[in-house]
């Protein structure tokens, strides 16, 4: 791993995978939010823009999803009692 910066409280280093990782000034890794602030404000990464999601569209998305859910499991119910239905008929062949 490269030494990219080093100040008094931690370290940053760059993998051959060319991801970063931060160690403290105790020699422990850090991670999750406080690495990808550190990572940010040394301008190493860059964050996604965050929308403020309009709280109509996510009601409406959510009564969706739950129609979609709704009808994926009638179709798993109907195609499991349609693979049951061949078996009991090979069975009753024997």
């Amino acid at each position: 791993m490269k030494v990219i910066a080093k100040t008094d409280e931690y370290t940053i280093f760059q993998k051959r995978s060319e991801r970063y990782a931060v160690k403290n000034a105790a020699k422990r890794w850090i991670n999750g939010d406080e690495k990808v602030a550190i990572l940010l404000e040394h301008k190493l990464i860059e964050a996604a823009p965050v929308k403020a999601p309009e709280p109509e569209v996510v009601e409406e998305a959510a009564e969706e999803a739950a129609a979609e859910a709704s009808t994926e499991a009638s179709a798993e119910e109907t195609e499991a009692s349609a693979e049951a239905a061949p078996e009991d008929e090979q069975k009753s062949d024997d």
